[in-house]
């Protein structure tokens, strides 16, 4: 095992254990899902419920469900009263994200919808606390200047894989439209000065965008 992959280790190790529901739903991912490498994972699922657990927000808008781990980490820290709306363009993973959303005891808070989220954004009427971004790389501007009015004033937008497998830092290669994107965002995260910002190195980076 390489030091790397220690200290990941090491890290699972000592932080609060991935329960059986978000077991089951990894292992089901991994063995009958292409890319199950997008799943969010223990650790960045810990981040996220402890982020939101901090922010106790009654309204969680997430854009990009895939199998649904973050959005369950993410529901078990809404308020008393709370709703996390999840968009996912993907119909084919509906049924299963539903499924675990059941398991976990979060259907009543969970609100799936599906289609493209540049469609279904501009319907959606609610204020949020906190936005979770983890879908097409090439939409990240798209989706954020969409939800920034929606999001309340001190309320927060984690952008998810906003280092791309450090392609950020290497030289551009023609055509590659997902890391151009994630430049691009990157770009106009850091010189938009109505929000405070922190990229953590955190799996695939993973920016916190603080509305002033």
């Amino acid at each position: 095992m390489n030091k790397d992959r220690e200290l990941e280790q090491y890290i699972l190790d000592h932080i609060e254990p991935e329960d059986q529901v978000l077991q089951e739903l990894n292992r089901e991912t991994h063995l009958r899902i292409p890319g199950a490498r997008m799943i969010s994972g223990h650790l960045q699922g810990q981040v996220l419920t402890m982020l939101a657990k901090m922010l106790r927000p009654e309204r969680i808008l997430e854009i990009g469900t895939f199998t649904g781990y973050s959005a369950i980490c993410l529901a078990r820290g809404l308020g008393e009263n709370g709703k996390l709306i999840t968009i996912e363009a993907d119909d084919e993973l509906e049924e299963m994200a539903g499924r675990y959303f059941n398991m976990a005891g979060l259907q009543t808070k969970i609100v799936q919808l599906i289609g493209r989220a540049l469609e279904i954004i501009p319907s959606i009427s609610e204020t949020f606390d906190l936005v979770f971004l983890d879908a097409d790389k090439r939409e990240y501007i798209d989706y954020y200047t969409m939800v920034f009015d929606k999001l309340r004033s001190g309320g927060i937008i984690v952008a998810d894989n906003t280092l791309w497998s450090g392609k950020v830092v290497k030289a551009p290669v023609p055509g590659d439209e997902q890391t151009a994107g994630i430049k691009y965002f990157n770009k106009m995260i850091k010189n938009d000065n109505r929000v405070e910002k922190v990229i953590l190195p955190l799996r695939d980076g993973m920016t916190i965008i603080r509305k002033k």
